[in-house]
């Protein structure tokens, strides 16, 4: 039987902890994630293709893993999509999906690692929250967007109990530098009881 993982992805303290963990969960994720239904990934796909015109224009799968969002945004008819992740050992296993244009290797020491402008999409899904990416990640992603650009994401219920994630998008929304257009809860990972706040979020 394979390693359990998922136990363990709550608990990291630091993006290298982060790294090394999926590095090696690279090669039994897509099982286990299976296992316990992972509805995340086709949850934000959906959502953001509801507010989205040009299924054409690129969109960035921020966070992209072994490749399931990449999937998700595809089955939803997105047909441009680049990945971006800091596990070359996920990487691999989204290039084997056959659904990206480009893939990237993210480097979690860049603070602005993303092209200003360059996508007027990107998704996070199942990406920031405890144990993954810290809340300012939200931050970074929606100043990368152009005015109009749109960002689809969730906070599992683990990031939800803790006030400084869903206190990241609070101030955007508070100043009108983004608009809400659509905020859903259901299920994240329902084999292990965990649920997720799906949001589309518009830069203005």
């Amino acid at each position: 039987m394979s390693k359990r993982f998922l136990d363990k992805a709550y608990a990291l303290d630091t993006p290298e902890e982060t790294r090394a963990l999926y590095d090696r969960w690279a090669a039994s994720y897509d099982d286990e994630i299976a296992a316990n239904g992972y509805a995340t990934p086709a949850r934000v796909a959906h959502a953001l293709a509801a507010q989205v015109g040009d299924r054409t224009a690129p969109v960035l799968d921020y966070g992209c893993g072994t490749g399931l969002s990449g999937e998700a945004l595809h089955a939803a008819g997105f047909t441009v999509i680049d990945g971006m992740d800091p596990s070359p050992a996920m990487l691999d296993g989204a290039r084997e999906k056959g659904v990206y244009r480009n893939l990237a290797l993210l480097d979690l020491d860049d603070s602005a690692p993303l092209p200003q402008g360059a996508y007027p999409a990107i998704t996070a899904a199942g990406v920031i929250g405890v144990g993954a990416a810290p809340a300012d990640t939200l931050d970074m992603l929606l100043t990368a967007l152009p005015p109009g650009g749109l960002l689809g994401f969730s906070f599992n219920d683990h990031a939800l109990a803790d006030p400084q994630y869903e206190g990241r998008l609070a101030p955007w929304l508070e100043r009108g530098d983004a608009r809400l257009l659509s905020r859903e809860h259901g299920p994240h990972l329902p084999g292990a009881g965990i649920g997720a706040m799906v949001y589309v979020v518009a830069r203005t």
